[in-house]
């Protein structure tokens, strides 16, 4: 079984990559002033997750610096996940506002609704 897993995992990742969406290209002002909000974000995710996959795509496809934290194989992020997120499960958005509170977004069609909320551009393809 693990064997099967890995190799849909491998599956995943080569379609993820022979069909990944095209970047929206900003100026660098813009650009620069969009990092600045997503300084904050961190998505935690498995590499093979395909919802993670899911999410990676959305934050290519929208341009986002967002930072990725392996909680498969870091077990620091795994830790955070678990003790401050409450629960080990992938993905999870991890949004810390201006006033320093932290909030846990997890579900990868929730996530995606968020970022397409906060930084609009289209969640098609």
């Amino acid at each position: 079984m693990k064997f099967v897993r890995w190799l849909l995992g491998r599956l995943i990742l080569a379609i993820d990559f022979l069909t990944r969406p095209k970047t929206v290209v900003r100026d660098t002002d813009e650009q620069s002033a969009l990092d600045q909000k997503t300084a904050k974000l961190a998505l935690y995710q498995f590499e093979a997750c395909p919802f993670c996959v899911k999410v990676r795509r959305q934050i290519r496809r929208q341009g986002l610096r967002i930072e990725l934290r392996d909680a498969k194989n870091n077990p620091l992020f795994s830790k955070e996940l678990a003790t401050q997120g409450g629960k080990h499960k992938v993905p999870c958005l991890r949004i810390e506002s201006d006033d320093n509170t932290v909030t846990w977004l997890y579900e990868s069609n929730d996530i995606n609704a968020f970022l397409q909320k906060e930084f609009g551009q289209s969640e098609a393809a």
